[in-house]
């Protein structure tokens, strides 16, 4: 195993990295505790949390070539189920060995006394195509309306028949619910630089300017209450459950919800943030929920870049999430101010962040 050059400087990413990595076993026989940036392409990883929107295969070629399976997640948004569902099960169909994919399902005539049944049934045909989990999204408490006018929250009662359903069948739950707490906040207050990017491109999902609908805390309360109520529903929020912003308030649910577990997608900057103030933290919180943890980064493949370009963006994104996690390198990323280093966590723990957790909550083939 090679030995990382200390305090040597790379530009790579958009993150300036200084090369100090975990120090490695004293014996070259005796196998080191922490893996490097070496051992990248070697260790068998799953992105939990990707979205394939095309036939295109690029993507999918690009994580053969970085050891990963992906899990493409379908969505209850533009371009449509159906479509999404199509290219997920082509990419499953054509690249078994990768591709795994995660249906939804449709709020559409949500108020019809049949809506339940109809989404049971649908669900049904998706398992029986190759889906293996079930996302929720955010339209579900941000956008879907009654015929009073008013949200529905994700617990409604109205959902109690699909929530006993998919706990039966023993199928898994990916819940968007809620946003991120800068969601909440004035752009200028967010803490994280892609917060303010994509609250400022989509004004429509921007909670700070629509107080009218419901606030950060009922999000989270109503995806609380559907997990008490639901004790054996197999639950993995996505983004860090929407608690991105503190560890301990993350902690707090995991300890709460033997069930529940969490993705990393799109919220590791809320993580490194945390650590540049309180690495240590951040570490033992790894350490303690290591089975609840699942790698993934929310990236989405479609036609609108190049197959190429997108390809050495998801490598270099991977490259610098395996760094963070893997190694005591100090870095820096474009989404705040300041240094941090890189958590350092033991293979073991990274092992099952990157993979076993995903295999056991998904039943993903190996």
């Amino acid at each position: 195993m090679k030995k990382n050059k200390p305090c040597a400087m790379l530009v790579a990413g958009g993150f300036l990295l200084f090369m100090m990595s975990c120090s490695p076993a004293p014996d070259k026989h005796i196998k080191a505790p922490f893996y490097t940036l070496d051992d990248f392409t070697e260790v068998p990883k799953i992105d939990a949390h990707v979205h394939i929107r095309t036939y295109d295969t690029a993507f999918v070629h690009q994580a053969g070539m970085d050891n990963f399976r992906l899990l493409s997640i379908v969505v209850d948004e533009d371009p449509g189920i159906e479509a999404q569902q199509q290219y997920a099960i082509y990419q499953m169909k054509k690249h078994p060995e990768i591709v795994s994919f995660a249906t939804t399902f449709s709020v559409k005539d949500f108020d019809s006394g049949d809506w339940a049944k109809h989404t049971i049934n649908a669900l049904q045909q998706s398992f029986k195509d190759g889906a293996i989990a079930v996302k929720v999204y955010k339209n579900i408490g941000m956008e879907l309306k009654d015929r009073q006018g008013s949200i529905v929250m994700i617990d409604n009662p109205r959902f109690r028949p699909v929530w006993s359903f998919l706990t039966q069948v023993s199928i898994p739950v990916i819940g968007h619910l809620g946003e991120p707490k800068n969601c909440w906040l004035p752009v200028e207050q967010m803490t994280i630089t892609s917060d303010k990017r994509y609250y400022t491109r989509h004004p429509e999902f921007h909670m700070y300017l629509h107080p009218e609908f419901p606030s950060y805390d009922e999000q989270i309360a109503a995806r609380d209450h559907v997990l008490e109520q639901n004790p054996r529903l197999t639950f993995i929020g996505a983004h860090l459950g929407s608690l991105e912003w503190s560890a301990d308030e993350l902690a707090k649910r995991l300890d709460r919800f033997p069930n529940m577990a969490v993705d990393l997608a799109a919220r590791i900057p809320h993580l490194q943030l945390q650590a540049m103030k309180d690495r240590k933290k951040v570490q033992d919180f790894f350490i303690k929920y290591q089975d609840r943890l699942l790698y993934g980064t929310d990236r989405i493949a479609d036609d609108s870049a190049s197959p190429g370009k997108f390809s050495s963006f998801v490598h270099q994104a991977w490259l610098n999430d395996w760094q963070f996690f893997c190694t005591e390198d100090t870095m820096r990323s474009k989404s705040f101010d300041g240094v941090f280093k890189g958590l350092c966590l033991p293979k073991d723990v990274v092992d099952k962040i990157y993979y076993t957790n995903a295999v056991n909550r998904f039943h993903i083939v190996k």
